[in-house]
């Protein structure tokens, strides 16, 4: 009888020197409804599907003021209040929401330490164990931004503090003015342009969280390669992928199904070859940039030779 793979089988990482979590987390966005608005269609799905995650050895949540608005920071106190003494909530604050699948920046000091503090009382905390600036008003300077989060840590409302969608320019401002301790910024087999951040967080140690994990992976030939020659999903050799690329990585994929929770917590249980990491990485096989269509499984099994050495001798 197979045993469901945990988040443990990831390893662990240490958020801000003194939060060790495993390196596989969970994001809250899609726990809520259609167009990250409002209500999901089930409550009870929403919250079963946070709990397994939690069952499964996931003790690194991450979600946002903005991601509902409110109603993910709620279901997440729902859920766990009182919370196990291993789990780390980390949340956002920066964005405004005019309507279903609209966001708009507001760093605004007074817009900020407001939502950081309604996040308090959503999350029935007393400090959130990491605070992140979601993303950089460019009405508004870094520095102000930054400067009011930084009082909040002053203050005791926040614990570490974090960035998203930001340059290596502008964590180096941030730096200047309060410690960074993790940086959120989309990253993908298709999205590789904070592949120099990742660098720069192995270097000094923070966190990366890729956000859009597992988004554009079917152009990716060897992808589909190693899908077919583990018997897992695309998306579960994504997150592996992920995974193997740096230390530092720490994925967070979201979903509103508890199914769908454990199949991408299983992805910390698969082992890449060399091969494969490589062959992902460059983003396809030489002169076969697209599968033929229907997807052929002696094709697969050819190339799987190729690729990785492993044709039959004779």
């Amino acid at each position: 009888m197979s045993t469901q793979p945990t988040a443990a089988a990831a390893g662990t990482i240490d958020v801000g020197g003194d939060l060790t979590v495993n390196r596989m987390g969970f994001g809250a966005m899609r726990i809520t409804g259609p167009g990250i608005w409002g209500d999901p269609p089930s409550r009870d799905q929403a919250i079963a599907t946070l709990r397994r995650a939690v069952e499964l050895g996931v003790n690194f949540i991450d979600t946002a003021d903005s991601y509902g608005p409110d109603v993910s920071e709620t279901l997440i106190a729902e859920a766990f209040h009182p919370y196990p003494d291993d789990l780390v909530i980390a949340t956002k604050g920066g964005l405004v929401r005019p309507g279903p699948n609209r966001w708009e920046a507001d760093g605004r000091p007074e817009h900020l330490r407001e939502v950081c503090e309604g996040s308090l009382r959503r999350l029935r905390l007393e400090q959130i164990p990491l605070y992140q600036f979601h993303r950089p008003d460019p009405a508004v300077p870094l520095a102000e931004s930054i400067g009011a989060i930084a009082e909040l840590k002053n203050e005791g409302k926040i614990r570490h503090v974090g960035l998203s969608n930001v340059s290596e320019s502008q964590l180096r401002e941030a730096q200047r003015i309060v410690p960074i301790v993790s940086v959120q910024n989309r990253y993908n087999v298709s999205d590789r342009r904070s592949e120099s951040m990742i660098d720069l967080c192995e270097q000094e140690r923070l966190v990366f969280l890729p956000w859009a994990p597992i988004q554009e992976t079917d152009r990716n030939v060897p992808v589909r390669v190693a899908a077919e020659r583990l018997g897992v999903t695309q998306h579960q050799v994504v997150l592996a992928w992920l995974l193997a690329t740096s230390p530092q990585m720490l994925p967070i994929p979201g979903t509103g199904s508890p199914d769908h929770a454990a199949e991408n917590i299983a992805a910390a249980s698969i082992e890449l070859t060399p091969g494969e990491i490589d062959a992902i990485s460059k983003g396809g096989l030489p002169d076969q940039p697209e599968l033929p269509e229907p997807m052929s499984s002696g094709w697969l099994h050819r190339q799987i030779a190729v690729m990785f050495g492993k044709r039959r001798m004779g």
